[in-house]
């Protein structure tokens, strides 16, 4: 498929909601490892506010922009910010009812631009950035002009990311004060986040 429509983009959104709350115990043993244990609910809160936003949506610049804020508005906590900052960068780099392989790549490297803002976390820090920046670099890179192949080739990149977190120490936050005791264990933020992009391929 050349372009991605609106509709395609609303059924990647449901489908990621579907296969996180599938994971939703898992997401949460692995936060209890290194944090508070909540992050599987905190996910799957943030994504429901998420889709429920986004059904309503008719363009992607607005639909975005509502979901980025809205995420933020309902629902507390980190995993909220860096997803609705995630989803307003990527409203500042749309507009239409579909979008060119072009455009696509454009929209993710608005929202990994965009969360960068938020947080100082970098590839290597054992946090969602180790799945985000490595999918996004292999969105940005693809010569492919297929919308599907682009978004596999970020859903690879993100799966091997979130992977790689398990030998990773936590760096960043209050899981750094774990040291060695937080290695051995993948992230909790970078598998959901590699759930999510593996969701939006799967849809296409």
């Amino acid at each position: 498929m050349k372009e991605l429509t609106i509709d395609n983009f609303k059924a990647m959104l449901v489908n990621a909601l579907k296969n996180i709350k599938a994971r939703e115990d898992e997401f949460s043993r692995l936060d209890a490892v290194i944090g508070d244990g909540d992050h599987g609910q905190a996910i799957v809160t943030a994504m429901s506010a998420v889709v429920s936003t986004a059904q309503g949506g008719a363009e992607f610049k607005s639909m975005l922009s509502d979901m980025g804020f809205n995420v933020m508005l309902e629902v507390s906590g980190s995993t909220s910010t860096l997803l609705g900052a995630f989803f307003l960068g990527m409203s500042d780099c749309v507009s239409g009812t579909s979008l060119s392989a072009t455009e696509v790549k454009a929209m993710f490297a608005g929202g990994l631009s965009n969360v960068r803002k938020q947080t100082h976390a970098k590839r290597g820090d054992k946090t969602m950035m180790d799945t985000l920046i490595p999918a996004i670099e292999a969105i940005q890179t693809s010569t492919s002009d297929e919308v599907k192949e682009i978004l596999e080739a970020g859903a690879k990149a993100a799966a091997e990311g979130a992977d790689a977190t398990i030998g990773m120490k936590a760096n960043f936050g209050r899981a750094r004060n774990y040291g060695e005791r937080s290695v051995g264990h993948a992230d909790s933020g970078a598998s959901s986040w590699a759930c999510m992009f593996q969701s939006f391929a799967e849809v296409l």
